[in-house]
């Protein structure tokens, strides 16, 4: 398999690389009857652009969507829809001197052993470029999932570097707050902070890495299936498959592991869960409650630093990455990681609905938080 295909009954194909002449996915699966115009792409694509602030890459594209097929009269037919994003604002060049060369942390490596060719224009397919198709992909889904179950999907940056929010708690956050600045973080107070630490990071020439935290609410009890078909177990592989992304947690994750299980477990009432550390999932099955879900991405590795290094050859080389890069590749990755929860809420729920058919609520619905 080239495994460049995600999800089973709602599937999303990407094509193209970074500095190709475009972008492209096929969705395949999409029920018909689904309002879809190219306008419909650009809210979310906006909020993944770069050149939108100095504290992303500088590099200015388009973005405009191109709907090939799957669309008739600004309806979904069922059948696969193509998108297509056309590049405009490559600069190969400035890849030419790393070209022979492995930089270090990057995916080069592993690419030329795999392959014994590599594309050196911005990473080809290991550039954050692909995840423009996702965000596109997840815009159907998401549309979707709101029309049909009700389901709203949000995200936000919940650190970066050494930041923490002031807000930490989902049902706290003021989703305006959000998307009102260019961190996507939850407290307006603390953005001056962010941005003196981003200028500092950029004139050093360092890289941070960040974690981003997505939330969907309304999702009923009952998606996902044991084992080898959980619900986070996809979730886990989607956020997993976005590039320089090295950790997922769905509810406290890691934070599992200092916990006592009289903490953990989710006590239930019929008024409702008295908390949510399960991150909305038992068992790989929805429980009804809040899924959660937090991505680790690490530091950018294209950096202007100089660091030692090896060519194609094997000769030891002084690499530096010239170019237009993010200093934190997670501050615009959070709509990537809205995309992904939303594809992966979308094929559940056509595998739930194939698998079950109307089965519904079998017993007692018990709210989410009590607190919620």
């Amino acid at each position: 398999m080239s495994s460049n295909r995600f999800g089973q009954l709602f599937s999303v194909t990407t094509f193209g690389e970074s500095h190709g002449p475009a972008i492209g996915c096929v969705v395949d699966g999409c029920p018909p009857g689904i309002a879809l115009a190219p306008e419909d792409f650009a809210h979310d694509l906006a909020r993944r652009a770069t050149g939108k602030s100095r504290h992303t890459s500088a590099r200015r594209e388009a973005d405009a969507v191109e709907i090939l097929s799957g669309v008739y009269e600004g309806t979904t037919t069922g059948t696969p829809i193509a998108l297509l994003i056309r590049n405009t604002d490559q600069r190969s060049k400035d890849y030419a001197n790393i070209a022979a060369q492995f930089r270090p942390g990057h995916a080069d490596y592993a690419y030329w052993q795999k392959y014994g060719i590599r594309d050196p224009r911005g990473g080809g397919r290991s550039s954050a470029r692909e995840t423009t198709m996702r965000v596109a992909a997840g815009t159907i889904a998401k549309k979707w999932l709101a029309q049909r179950h009700g389901v709203q999907v949000h995200g936000w940056l919940s650190q970066l570097g050494e930041l923490v929010p002031s807000v930490s708690d989902s049902q706290a956050i003021d989703w305006t707050v959000v998307e009102a600045n260019p961190f996507f973080w939850p407290d307006a107070a603390q953005v001056p902070e962010l941005e003196a630490y981003m200028d500092a990071l950029r004139k050093s020439g360092d890289s941070v890495g960040a974690r981003v935290t997505v939330v969907a609410d309304g999702v009923p009890p009952g998606w996902g299936a044991p084992i080898y078909g959980k619900l986070d177990g996809d979730l886990a592989a989607a956020m997993m498959s976005i590039n320089a992304v090295k950790g997922v947690e769905v509810g406290d994750g890691f934070a599992s592991v200092a916990q006592r299980g009289s903490a953990h477990r989710d006590l239930m009432t019929p008024a409702g869960f008295a908390s949510n550390h399960a991150g909305g999932v038992l068992g790989g099955i929805s429980t009804g409650q809040q899924i959660v879900v937090s991505t680790a991405f690490k530091p950018t590795s294209s950096l202007r630093l100089p660091a030692d290094g090896v060519d194609v050859d094997g000769n030891v080389v002084e690499v530096i990455t010239t170019g237009r890069h993010d200093p934190c590749v997670g501050i615009r990755a959070t709509p990537i990681c809205e995309a992904m929860l939303a594809l992966v809420l979308m094929d559940q729920a056509l595998r739930h609905r194939a698998q079950c058919g109307d089965v519904g609520e079998v017993g007692p619905r018990i709210p989410g938080r009590l607190d919620g």
